[in-house]
């Protein structure tokens, strides 16, 4: 199931994602790079072009003033992704400022006022456009004529290093020297103008390129660009973690700021998330802790609140340190933390601290494996008193969950789930959307209920996100869309339609790479895929060596498959010892569907000593399980073996009349594998139920002969599908002994030309007493 708690890593000074970066002081350049952002505005409105082009430039505009400067070849290419004839035409402008005089840079700036105060002019004095058009002129004409030159010579080079050869030059932005510090927009004289305070010199920063790679640092970051920097790197990190920086690169830029400024306290958290990308348990600790020392140090919280500033900055430091050791599985480490918190919150009468530190409390019991459900219900209550609606709502699906696993009925769960939705629509929580879709796919998918999950699945699938759409993010990749992808490509499987499959786990592995902290899910999605269908086809030797990267993800489901294994290459005792201890186990850990499936297990292998009514008390006790749980899909599979067991004690009219029970399901939600195993095991029910005995003709009851064909051809269409040919090859010896009962010689001939040919093909005796 989803985690309904994954994204409660919260950070309480970085809210809707703005980094609030005060602390540098650095001022604003007049640059070649913003003269061509302001040809580009000029030839925008000059000229005539395609509504879809201007939309796609104004999108474009913000990020351009905000961002980071770029070199022309960078610039020119954004600009021609968005209108190719806009492009050329900033690229002639430049061209005739960077090859002519300086009065043809003069006359640009002259002639911009008059293009932007006529009557159909959409640059508002307020508007984005307007405060950058106006910042730009009033910049400009405050420079003296030796720094009206300099600004001339600066835009020259920068237009040339883009025509040079890498041999002669290198095409990268010049970076400004301490004489050029003149063009600051609050120099108003010469002799400002020709030194630079040492303090803004050494807090320079280095800039990313504005498509998030990991190319070089090229120029001074001013103090918007790094604001810029860290809001979009942080939005990505949540939304889309591929579209941002690697972790190296990123890593990489966040040591460049640090090493100008180490109190820049938001750097100190993007490091934080960015270590958690990848697992790194010391660093993660280590930002996290400079960055609520620097909070401190830095005074932004005391100036507001006093001394209650400081306190605020504690306990939400140690909540954010006992979310940390929750997730690396450090519980003890955790919990102490977490009282830690909740100690100071108590102090401060922080309410909403208290409530957050609540249900990281009862995370933390789930996590350990203890009944939360009161604590729980009390974090619900609570949160609802102080009007939270996110903490509400999680604790909602967090008692779902539980009462998923505990064996609540289908639609209490439901009904509690629809009671959220309709919270999480009025507030327009959109993460928690599409976590509660995600669970209601996984609790459909847990009770058997494969159609159902299939339509949860896709309506997560095609629901527009309430998310405000930032820097080109279009959907949001969270843990819920990676659960609801690995659950439509297993019920793809289980229809033996891998090829589908297999293009949907192509689409996660490009969606989340394996760097990134989903990529798990997928990773065990498709390990479990191709163990089902080396094992279906009877290649064991490759099912065996994918044993050994299933337990490295998930220890339960790889010591049940290495079992199933070595039960399918005769080593029944290793087999069953396995078992046993899987049982205990999950006894332990309350894991009802892995028990019961060991249960079945248990009871095949001692179908392979004759044991049937040995495994007929453990067959029932896992029937009662599974309905006690609700579980119809093992239920179905429970009485499928149920049904085998009777027909091998002798009782077959018995057999037949428990197997009717669980056809319906099985056909209607079942796998292709147990719908042809169902098929199989009724054909020969009918033939025991008919009195049929090999080699004897017109002895046998015709008619439930006939119907043990037919049944016989819909089995073996269903493994033909999965290419299983062990089962196939007992299809055909059955197909033609009926076959030489009714006295059709040719019918006959043919299936035991095709049993002959699989016999062969398999090198192997048939099992007698598999089901």
């Amino acid at each position: 199931m989803a985690s309904v708690h994954e994204s409660l890593y919260f950070n309480p000074m970085m809210t809707n994602g703005v980094v609030h970066a005060n602390v540098f002081g650095i001022k604003d350049w007049v640059t070649p790079y913003k003269i061509s952002v302001l040809a580009l505005l000029y030839e925008m409105t000059a000229s005539k072009i395609t509504l879809p082009e201007r939309r796609k430039l104004n999108k474009l505009i913000l990020p351009l003033q905000q961002g980071p400067d770029l070199t022309l070849g960078q610039f020119l290419e954004t600009v021609e992704e968005c209108s190719p004839q806009t492009a050329y035409a900033v690229k002639i402008r430049l061209h005739e400022m960077a090859d002519g005089e300086l009065k043809d840079m003069e006359f640009f700036f002259s002639t911009i006022p008059t293009q932007f105060t006529a009557f159909d002019s959409e640059a508002y004095k307020t508007s984005v456009v307007g405060l950058f058009i106006r910042h730009m002129l009033l910049a400009y004409n405050k420079l003296s004529f030796s720094q009206v030159y300099k600004l001339y010579k600066s835009l020259q080079h920068y237009y040339h290093s883009h025509y040079a050869k890498p041999a002669d030059e290198q095409s990268s932005l010049p970076v400004l020297s301490a004489d050029d510090s003149d063009m600051d927009l609050t120099s108003t004289e010469d002799t400002e103008g020709d030194r630079m305070d040492k303090e803004e010199l050494d807090t320079t920063l280095h800039e990313s390129d504005l498509r998030g790679d990991s190319a070089p640092s090229r120029g001074p970051l001013s103090q918007k660009q790094a604001e810029y920097f860290l809001a979009r790197q942080a939005y990505l990190l949540k939304n889309d973690e591929n579209k941002a920086l690697k972790p190296a690169a990123l890593q990489e830029e966040l040591n460049n700021m640090l090493k100008f400024n180490p109190d820049f306290a938001e750097a100190h958290y993007l490091n934080y998330l960015n270590s958690m990308r990848v697992q790194d348990i010391f660093l993660s600790t280590h930002s996290l802790l400079h960055y609520f020392d620097r909070l401190i140090l830095s005074g932004n919280e005391g100036k507001s609140n006093g001394d209650e500033g400081y306190g605020r900055s504690l306990r939400y430091a140690a909540l954010n340190l006992a979310s940390l050791h929750c997730r690396f599985g450090h519980y003890h480490q955790a919990e102490l933390a977490l009282h830690e918190a909740v100690r100071i919150a108590q102090e401060s009468n922080d309410h909403v601290c208290l409530q957050h530190c609540l249900s990281w409390l009862y995370t933390l019991e789930q996590m350990k494996g203890s009944d939360s459900t009161v604590l729980t219900e009390d974090s619900v209550k609570m949160a609802a008193h102080f009007c939270l609606p996110y903490l509400a709502s999680l604790g909602i699906q967090s008692l779902v969950q539980q009462g998923a696993t505990q064996g609540k009925t289908a639609h209490k769960l439901m009904d509690a789930l629809k009671d959220t939705d309709i919270l999480h629509w009025k507030h327009s929580l959109s993460e928690l959307i599409e976590i509660s879709l995600a669970q209601t796919t996984s609790i459909w998918r847990m009770y058997g209920k494969s159609t159902m999950a299939l339509q949860q699945a896709q309506l997560l699938l095609n629901m527009s996100s309430l998310e405000p759409v930032n820097f080109g993010v279009q959907q949001n990749n969270t843990e819920a869309f990676a659960v609801v992808l690995c659950h439509l490509a297993e019920l793809h499987a289980e229809q033996g339609l891998y090829s589908t499959a297999s293009q949907i786990i192509q689409h996660l592995k490009e969606r989340f790479p394996q760097h990134t902290q989903h990529a798990k899910l997928w990773m065990l999605c498709d390990l479990k895929i191709q163990f089902e269908k080396h094992m279906n086809e009877g290649k064991y030797n490759l099912a065996e060596p994918l044993v050994t990267a299933i337990c490295a993800l998930n220890k339960t489901e790889g010591l049940y498959r290495k079992a199933q294994v070595l039960k399918a290459l005769n080593c029944s005792t290793e087999a069953y010892s396995i078992l046993q201890e899987l049982q205990a186990h999950c006894e332990k850990t309350k894991c009802t569907e892995m028990v019961i499936r060991v249960m079945l297990s248990t009871a095949e292998l001692h179908w392979e000593s004759s044991g049937f009514s040995t495994a007929l008390p453990l067959l029932l006790q896992a029937l009662a399980l599974a309905r006690q749980h609700h579980l119809q899909s093992l239920a179905s599979e429970t009485i499928l073996h149920l049904s085998f067991t009777q027909l091998m004690l002798g009782v077959p009219e018995q057999a037949l009349n428990v197997l009717h029970e669980a056809m319906e399901p099985i056909l209607a939600h079942g796998s292709v594998m147990d719908k042809g195993r169902a098929m199989l095991l009724a054909a020969r029910c009918q033939m025991a139920v008919a009195g049929f005995k090999p080699n004897q003709q017109g002895q046998a009851d015709s008619r439930l002969v006939v119907l043990a064909v037919d049944s016989l051809n819909e089995a073996a269409a269903y493994f033909s599908k999965l290419d299983c040919k062990e089962r196939l090859r007992d299809v055909h010896y059955l197909h033609a002994q009926l076959h030489h009962s009714l006295g059709q010689t040719a019918q006959r001939n043919k299936s035991a030309m095709l049993f002959r040919a699989l016999d062969q093909e398999l090198q192997s005796p048939p099992d007698a007493v598999r089901l």
